[in-house]
């Protein structure tokens, strides 16, 4: 196996290349050459635990990482920084099944990829030889950069950089990255949205004269982003762990179908329940759940993508994105991975902010719905959730389990369905708790916490008890135009 960028098939990189280079010169995304096979019966994937089921995908996808040297990197990352030993609890609520993927140290779904990334691209430092310095530039909508910063945070070789948009995002995100500790952390808020951080720090990877600078004093890019493979491999693993957990509680039979409803913003998560399907796992269907920005809805609805809407600022400001990074590899693989098509629509989407698929794309990709739900319709999923079971959602799942009820109701599909639970409500407590009775509107953040454990019988998360009174470290906010000269003050360039 080898790894091609979805803009130039000429390339092809083992796979710790890939991880450690992150995002291709051209500006494309890094693509497996083939999808390896379970290796495990589905009937085994019942007996195996959180660690067992990521080395058993991961391995297929790392062809290139010794057992040795993956299973010490799976070791390092699923361990006491986790607070259940299940790593990715399954929660049944009324109607589907809840795989929760926020236990890990910053209480998001990025943990279960970030606490691993790390050990992957120092191992990859050792097996290519490497003799620069990695600087790991990320654009952020919320979560990645507390994950990311967590998990580089005084990793020897390494430095991060992180942009997050300064008013897109909760203040319990945001609180979390400026006051990350660690000698090689930086965090800028930039005015602007995600699709601006993340445009920008794109741009930078592009930079050919840039790049030949870094390496004339010794530095690389690389990327915590989805768009490195080595953040999306991880993800498919919580999927193939979700079902295994479903035969074993005789929920489902080895072989059964099930379905999987993604709240997506970025494309990364959901593509890598695609990357699951690929290697075997008997999913049906692909639902998308879009927010008020449903670009993505639009997408799998019409063949059409069109960034050219107003950009919406929500209660599930992780899922506030227009451009969609990690579909770049759905369209390579539809077209048949012709790197050339690909990226002549990457280029209208930079040039007229959209592009046409051809209905054999389409055809291809008819494993995935597109569903959405607004704020109303989230917040009422939250209450009524609550109302019925008690248990309490987050707003990003909100949107997720919302478009899974009208999914049901428009196809009647009773398939068992995985819904990725992807934040902690500590994170977003005021809204959730708004969500659930208006009284709470006007109470302190901190109060809101408090509050949230008693109404959803859950301990305060170590994350969150760990920012009620931690200095703030980083201060810094510039715009667009200002964010490479931060990047090559941060190098001395």
């Amino acid at each position: 196996m080898y790894y091609s960028s979805t803009r130039d098939s000429s390339i092809r990189l083992s796979a710790s290349q890939a991880v450690l280079k992150g995002l291709s010169d051209d500006g494309g995304l890094f693509v497996p050459s083939e999808f390896p096979k379970l290796s495990v019966g589905l009937d085994e994937l019942a007996k195996l635990d959180y660690k067992k089921t990521a080395f058993t995908v991961m391995k297929g996808f790392l062809e290139d990482y010794t057992d040795e040297e993956l299973m010490a990197c799976i070791d390092a990352a699923y361990d006491e920084k986790f607070d259940t030993p299940e790593i990715a609890p399954l929660v049944k609520a009324d109607n589907a099944y809840y795989l929760e993927l926020f236990h890990g140290q910053t209480i998001a779904f990025k943990d279960m990829a970030l606490s691993i990334l790390p050990h992957l691209i120092t191992t990859a430092v050792r097996k290519n030889h490497s003799d620069k310095e990695i600087v790991i530039l990320t654009a952020t909508s919320g979560d990645t950069g507390k994950a990311a910063l967590a998990g580089f945070a005084d990793v020897p070789g390494t430095r991060i950089i992180v942009f997050y948009p300064k008013d897109g995002v909760s203040n319990i995100q945001k609180l979390q990255m400026i006051t990350q500790k660690g000698a090689n952390t930086q965090v800028i808020g930039v005015d602007g949205n995600f699709d601006d951080c993340q445009s920008e720090v794109k741009a930078i990877f592009g930079d050919a004269g840039l790049r030949d600078l870094m390496a004339s004093k010794g530095f690389q890019f690389s990327s915590a982003n989805s768009m490195n493979i080595g953040r999306l491999v991880p993800q498919v693993a919580y999927y193939v762990y979700a079902y295994g957990k479903l035969v074993e509680n005789g929920r489902i039979q080895p072989g059964d179908m099930i379905n999987v409803c993604v709240p997506t913003g970025n494309f990364g998560n959901i593509l890598a329940a695609f990357f699951a399907k690929k290697m075997g796992l008997p999913i049906k269907t692909l639902i998308c759940a879009s927010n008020d920005n449903k670009v993505l809805f639009d997408f799998f609805k019409c063949g059409t993508y069109d960034k050219n809407r107003d950009f919406i600022l929500t209660d599930s400001p992780s899922m506030d994105i227009l451009i969609s990074s990690n579909l770049e590899r759905l369209i390579y693989l539809s077209a048949d991975c012709d790197a050339e098509k690909t990226a002549s629509f990457m280029k209208r989407l930079s040039t007229e902010g959209k592009y046409d698929i051809t209905p054999g794309m389409r055809e291809f990709m008819s494993d995935f719905v597109g569903e959405f739900a607004n704020w109303d319709e989230s917040s009422k999923k939250i209450k009524d959730l609550y109302d019925k079971t008690g248990y309490v959602i987050d707003t990003h799942t909100a949107v997720a389990a919302a478009a899974y009820d009208k999914y049901v109701s428009e196809t009647k599909d009773d398939t068992i369905t995985v819904i990725a639970s992807t934040a902690s409500p500590f994170k977003f407590a005021r809204s959730v708790l708004k969500a659930i009775d208006k009284k709470y509107e006007d109470m302190e953040d901190f109060a809101l916490i408090d509050e949230l454990s008693k109404v959803a019988n859950v301990d305060i998360p170590k994350a969150i008890d760990e920012i009620k009174n931690a200095d703030i470290l980083h201060k810094t906010v510039c715009d667009r135009a200002g964010m490479k000269k931060l990047v090559l003050d941060n190098m001395g360039l």
